[in-house]
């Protein structure tokens, strides 16, 4: 639908995920970065950019340990950063033209609709896990540890260290769990339908709930590619980020019947 379009737009329902779908999509998302790579390098420039951003503000602080919850959060920011990349796979899927202004004008737009309603829960969430990961380190490893981890990450494999990765790992996942089920439909809904954020959620929780296998593996894939994509300074992401942006449009797309 248009996006100056009055009025809400009827929600999709869950459907059942075919097998190959997560073969599909990956194939369909690489497919897409290939017919309009400046785009997804432009987009992906964005998050590389916040990433490095982060990483020199708290290296320039003295409070490097900081850097373990960011690092292990920030892919949770991936969905919002690719925005963009859903609008330019909407329009190859729609057969429209793929211009700069048209599809900044889109991306644009969203200030006035609900993606920045999404984008604070993310946002929160994120922040939220931050304080909760320095508060596991404090617990688990005492303050002066979060300091020595500046010099060597080897504190974090003694002593308390291996219980507070355990711990500090399975709440992270708990916390990525919510934030992928919330996102995987829920984004892309939002750029494309006129629906509220908070039944853009409740969609995609249903949609994940009716595929919690095929919806596990393909949460698993994200995260590996991500952190193969974030290894090398974030330079991987360059590639990663595009491809899974534009996979993320066709998976919603597989997830959903018209409403």
């Amino acid at each position: 639908m248009s996006f100056g379009e009055e009025g809400a737009s009827a929600l999709p329902g869950p459907a059942r995920l075919t097998a190959g779908a997560i073969g599909r999509v990956l194939k369909a998302g690489f497919g897409d970065f290939m017919k309009a790579p400046l785009f997804g390098l432009f987009f992906s420039t964005i998050y590389v950019a916040g990433g490095l951003i982060i990483w020199m503000v708290y290296k320039a602080s003295g409070q490097e340990w900081w850097l373990i919850p960011v690092i292990v959060g920030f892919p949770l920011l991936a969905p919002f950063a690719a925005i963009g990349l859903y609008e330019v796979s909407r329009r190859i899927e729609a057969g429209e033209p793929l211009n700069w202004p048209a599809v900044l004008g889109v991306v644009f737009a969203q200030k006035d609709r609900q993606i920045p309603s999404m984008a604070m829960v993310i946002l929160l969430m994120f922040m939220f896990w931050v304080f909760v990961a320095h508060t596991i380190f404090a617990l688990f490893m005492g303050l002066q540890a979060m300091t020595n981890v500046t010099s060597s990450f080897a504190v974090l494999f003694e002593g308390n260290g291996p219980a507070m990765l355990a711990v500090g790992s399975m709440i992270g996942a708990g916390f990525a769990a919510v934030l992928f089920s919330i996102t995987v439909v829920g984004l892309p809904l939002l750029l494309d339908r006129e629906v509220d954020f908070i039944s853009a959620i409740i969609v995609s929780f249903q949609a994940v709930l009716t595929n919690i296998g095929p919806m596990i593996i393909w949460g698993l894939v994200i995260a590996l590619l991500l952190a193969i994509g974030m290894a090398p300074m974030f330079l991987g992401l360059f590639v990663v980020l595009p491809v899974l942006g534009h996979a993320t449009w066709h998976m919603y797309r597989e997830l959903t019947t018209e409403g």
